[in-house]
């Protein structure tokens, strides 16, 4: 355990549109991606000015299908000093595909992230939090294609996603097939004797924001790194509206037009740093390049 005076906090962005988001797969198919309005690039440049001025540094997993869209904004996050990651391919939830299908498309994004960037993409994290009980095989591919880490698993009960059960602190776990890597879950922190989700997205828009504060301050005392997450379509309430139930409705739209303001807040109140240097200051991952 770390002391929370030296504690570093990993700030992570998935870097994706409105319209790849599972809450709005019911509407919008796959097939029709390329005839939305793109408005990643804005979005994601909104947050990378407001951690340029914050002097905050991130680690970007970036969609492969925005990457191919947009290999510029790749460059742009690399430029800027953050990390660049992966986030598959397709957006497709693991547990949907085979492993033939998972490998192939993650071993494309890789390499076409390392092409733009020119280095070695080090993480990993899958569309929706999709590893869980039955996609624990994705972990040896993960492994097997030369990631250092993931961050896909939420130790939580959930609809799409989750591993209540699985350890909530950074650490090397073995996959099904005897592959190891290592694991930085989403964090989640016990209040009031129940355990609830605190590292963002949804719940940082949702929750009020001095509950996010005191989860994230408790683990932060403790000496208990954290992973904070957003995507860059919650900090775009000018997105387009699509007709979803209420529940997706609920889940994408809310206090959209908060976030900016809230993210802002936080990340004075906090240090953050990409997740590999977190990682390195564990002595978990080699340290890869100068502290921020």
């Amino acid at each position: 355990m770390t002391h929370a005076a030296s504690v570093r906090h990993a700030m992570t962005v998935d870097v994706e549109d409105y319209f790849h988001v599972a809450a709005l797969a019911g509407s919008i198919k796959p097939q029709d991606w390329g005839d939305m309005e793109f408005r990643a690039e804005q979005s994601t440049r909104t947050l990378l000015s407001l951690f340029a001025r914050r002097g905050v540094r991130a680690t970007f997993f970036v969609l492969g299908w925005v990457a191919r869209r947009s290999p510029q904004l790749v460059r742009e996050i690399q430029q800027a000093g953050h990390e660049v990651a992966c986030h598959g391919m397709s957006h497709k939830l693991i547990y949907t595909q085979t492993p033939e299908e998972f490998h192939a498309e993650t071993r494309d994004a890789k390499a076409l992230l390392e092409d733009i960037i020119g280095e070695p993409v080090l993480g990993y994290r899958a569309a929706t939090y999709s590893i869980t009980p039955k996609s624990l095989w994705a972990l040896d591919s993960i492994a097997e294609l030369g990631f250092q880490y993931d961050s896909s698993i939420f130790p939580i009960r959930h609809d799409l996603y989750g591993i209540p059960d699985a350890p909530q602190a950074p650490g090397r776990i073995r996959a099904p097939g005897g592959a190891e890597l290592v694991e930085f879950p989403i964090s989640t922190v016990k209040l009031a004797g129940v355990r609830i989700p605190i590292a963002g997205g949804g719940y940082f828009r949702i929750f009020p924001y001095w509950l996010t504060r005191m989860g994230l301050g408790k683990l932060h005392r403790a000496g208990t790194p954290f992973v904070f997450y957003l995507h860059p379509w919650e900090v775009d309430p000018q997105q387009p509206r699509v007709k979803v139930g209420w529940k997706s409705r609920f889940r994408h739209y809310t206090n959209l037009s908060r976030t900016q303001g809230r993210l802002d807040r936080l990340v004075q109140e906090f240090p953050f740093a990409p997740m590999r240097d977190v990682l390195a200051d564990l002595n978990l991952l080699a340290p890869t390049h100068p502290a921020a």
